[in-house]
Order: C-alpha cells, then structure tokens, then sequence
C-alpha cells in the first residue's frame, strides 16, 4: 500500500548512474524489492511486505558534487551492526568516528553514487 500524503501518494526519489547497482544496494539495504523491470530512466522500488515509502530511482548523467540537501535515516538498536552490514552491502563510512549528539550516535555512510544517508542509534 503506497503511503499517503494530504494530496496524494508519497515517493521518495534517489538519482543515480547505474540503475542495476542502486537496485541492488537500496533493496538490500531497506529490504525492498523491484516493482518490475526498470522503465527507461527509472526503476521503482517497494518494501517487500507492501508497507511503506516507495523510493524511485533516477539515472541522470551528471556526477553527484555536493552535499544531499534530503538524506535518509536508518535508525537501529545497534549501530555497529547495521553499518557493517550496510558496507557490506556497498557504502562507504564517511565519518571515523560516531558523531554525538542529545544522545544520539550515529555514522554518515555513501551509497555507490556517492549520496549520503544516516545510520541513527537512539539514546538508551
């Protein structure tokens, strides 16, 4: 079921150059799956059971320069855990260190096109 918003169904929309690759890597990452083949430019991507945000992907020529202005949060009970499985995955830690905050801890990573995105451990 797409998630709604005031006037309509919300997307979230993640530019890339390699559709296959950011296929791969976000569905693995959120535990999406295609929603069929790609169409041109775009590939759609769904959560698995059907709950959730719908993120489409966008293959653009130009090169990612600057920081995202829109990110994603992974928020998790275990921090260290998720980012290893997500470099696993294909991201690259951007941070040496966790950044600290309000109790907060989290690490910046990229995806493979370089976009930034949050691994968020909540205090206690």
């Amino acid at each position: 079921m797409p998630q709604r918003y005031q006037g309509g169904e919300l997307v979230l929309v993640i530019d890339c150059s390699d559709l296959g690759r950011a296929a791969d890597f976000w569905a693995e990452v959120l535990g999406y799956v295609r929603e069929g083949p790609d169409v041109g430019t775009y590939q759609g991507l769904i959560p698995a059971d059907g709950q959730g945000v719908e993120v489409l992907l966008q293959r653009v020529p130009e090169e990612k320069r600057e920081k995202n202005r829109l990110h994603l949060d992974l928020r998790t009970s275990d921090l260290e855990s998720e980012v290893r499985r997500v470099m696993g995955i294909g991201a690259r830690l951007l941070t040496g260190e966790p950044v600290r905050e309000f109790g907060w801890r989290w690490h910046i990573l990229a995806d493979p096109d370089g976009n930034e995105f949050c691994v968020l451990q909540p205090p206690g």
